[in-house]
């Protein structure tokens, strides 16, 4: 499928996909297909594990739904994901081998220059597949010993070959069609096929056994596929290892190799000749001279116009031009004095040459052994690594990547502390840097949700006070109306306390039947609220619920600001004298 994506579209997605890997890690990489690709190019994924060895997470089945067959239980078992209008993308199909290449190359150019396809309105049966015989090769199966030139070569690579691994590949069966469920928002699964965790465990002891991959891996330094040598990009190799590699290389040339590598040798000049000839060669040149001498070299190599290449040398400065042209100079040099040699020794009979060989050889230090080694020495143009990942040698202990999955919002707080407490004390660069998407949304519909709260607490407040004043007010009218009664009471025996008590109860009462009466109401209206609100959201867990202590102490608030309220009137009424209380009409 890469190779008709850079057939088609000229994109190269293996090399765009190790460079962001590189550059930004296997998530961004993994962000990046998906969004330029959507399940095009993740068609295979794992199915998140459950519990005690169970194959299949019970999340997973909250998610989705089994709209036929069921769910895998072994390794050589997969499931189809298909959408909500029960559909599975061109890829998958072509993959699947349900859709010819000619399908996938029409949409292909058809996407690339913009022009209309009628569809073809093509449907399986979920028993027709079902009941399909698929195989996947896997790719420490691909690669046997030659022992005629005791490399390890690929099966892929002829007719034969390839009806061999398919002969003998591992047959997948489909037990079931899952697609997500209405309830789902976010589904887990991006990919179109998907299989158990036991299908990767059976990949990794399977791959254990591979020939190849135990061949590459007790020759760390020699290629399997090539049997060249592996070229140290990491700058590791001392001057002595170079120079035993060197030694080792030419003894195991025959008489016309070790011929060959003495007049090579003998063509590379050392860096005295080197840099003489080219100080010789640039002396009393000016920048003019130089950029003359550049112009012409460099639009035969660029394919550039001369006035382009003009452009170029007059933007660079006296220092680039310089060291450009040395450059030039020493790539000259070398290949005038490589001719040179050549032509000296052509007369030169292979045995003469081998000879010379020999009487070099103990007189070569070690910087011009790891010299030779840099400029004669053919490597591999694949690496150590790639070779393992080309034979799909796999270590659990060495992931590409880990997924975390979290239930509930309690969990995912677990994982937040877990990495804290990762990244204490580590410096910043070894500390895990993370976004938290849903935490960013939850505190911005948080920060929403209090203000609304705030803005209703005032309301409610100034609601209270304003009541706590009327009840106050009632209140004091009513004592002012009562006042005979007061000097009735207070004639018979009655204290100010009992009189002041007398209000305060009646405060008290008023309170309590008030927060009482609300909160039946509240709860009443709860009812037709949460059929409501159930209705337009349809999410069924969404209530509005009043608990039983938030009323209790609701109806405590009621009853203490009625009482409040009536403090100063029925202080007042206690105050009163009999004698003008009873006066009164």
């Amino acid at each position: 499928m890469q190779e008709m994506v850079l057939e088609h579209m000229g994109i190269d997605m293996q090399a765009m996909t190790d460079a962001s890997t590189s550059m930004f890690g296997e998530d961004a990489t993994s962000m990046m297909s998906m969004g330029m690709g959507g399940s095009s190019m993740n068609l295979w994924q794992e199915l998140l594990p459950g519990d005690n060895g169970k194959p299949i997470n019970d999340l997973l089945k909250k998610q989705y739904d089994v709209v036929y067959g069921s769910w895998p239980n072994s390794y050589d078992e997969i499931v189809l994901v298909l959408d909500e209008n029960n559909e599975l993308d061109d890829m998958t199909l072509y993959a699947l081998g349900l859709e010819p290449k000619e399908d996938v190359d029409s949409i292909m150019e058809a996407a690339v220059n913009g022009k209309e396809l009628q569809k073809d309105n093509k449907s399986w049966s979920y028993a027709d597949i079902c009941s399909m015989d698929f195989r996947t090769i896997l790719n420490s199966d691909c690669y046997r010993y030659d022992e005629s030139t005791g490399l390890y070569t690929d099966l892929r690579d002829t007719e034969a070959g390839l009806q061999y691994l398919y002969d003998n590949g591992l047959k997948l069966k489909v037990t079931g069609i899952i697609r997500p469920n209405e309830d789902t928002t976010a589904p887990m699964l991006s990919g179109s096929i998907a299989y158990t965790s036991d299908l990767t465990k059976y990949i990794i002891e399977h791959s254990k056994e591979s020939d190849a991959i135990t061949a590459q891996k007790d020759s760390k330094n020699t290629d399997i596929f090539t049997g060249l040598p592996f070229k140290d990009t990491s700058g590791s190799t001392s001057d002595a290892d170079k120079q035993t590699a060197f030694l080792e290389y030419l003894n195991e040339l025959d008489d016309g190799g070790k011929a060959q590598a003495y007049v090579q040798i003998m063509s590379i000049p050392t860096e005295e000749q080197l840099n003489d000839s080219v100080q010789q060669a640039m002396q009393g040149m000016s920048r003019s001279d130089m950029e003359a001498a550049m112009l012409q070299g460099m639009t035969q190599q660029m394919s550039m116009s001369e006035s382009d290449v003009q452009s170029y040398l007059e933007s660079m400065s006296d220092d680039e031009i310089t060291d450009t042209f040395t450059q030039m100079m020493q790539q000259q040099v070398k290949a005038q004095y490589a001719q040179q040699v050549q032509q000296q020794m052509a007369a030169m009979q292979p045995a003469e040459l081998v000879g010379a060989l020999n009487q070099l050889l103990p007189t070569l230090t070690t910087e011009q052994c790891a010299n030779y080694y840099d400029e004669m020495m053919q490597f591999s143009d694949s690496t150590y690594e790639d070779n393992l990942k080309a034979l799909g040698d796999i270590d659990l202990d060495d992931p590409a990547s880990i997924n975390l999955y979290a239930a509930t919002f309690e969990d995912k707080d677990v994982i937040e502390d877990a990495i804290a407490d990762y990244n204490e004390g580590k410096d910043e660069m070894a500390q895990i840097q993370y976004t938290d998407y849903v935490g960013l949304m939850m505190s911005s519909v948080t920060k929403i949700i209090n203000t609304i709260t705030y803005v209703l607490i005032a309301f409610v407040a100034i609601s209270l006070i304003v009541s706590s004043i009327m009840i106050g007010v009632i209140t004091l009218i009513s004592v002012q109306e009562r006042t005979k009664e007061i000097g009735i009471l207070r004639a018979i025996g009655a204290s100010k306390r009992d009189v002041s008590s007398m209000f305060n109860a009646e405060t008290i009462i008023i309170g309590f039947a008030s927060g009482l009466l609300g909160i039946v109401v509240t709860y009443l209206l709860c009812i037709p609220i949460n059929l409501l609100v159930h209705h337009l959201t349809g999410i069924q867990n969404l209530s509005a619920v009043l608990p039983v202590p938030a009323a209790i102490i609701l109806i405590a608030i009621s009853v203490l600001l009625t009482l409040i309220a009536g403090f100063i009137p029925s202080k007042s009424a206690a105050k009163k004298d009999p004698v003008v209380a009873l006066r009164s009409e």
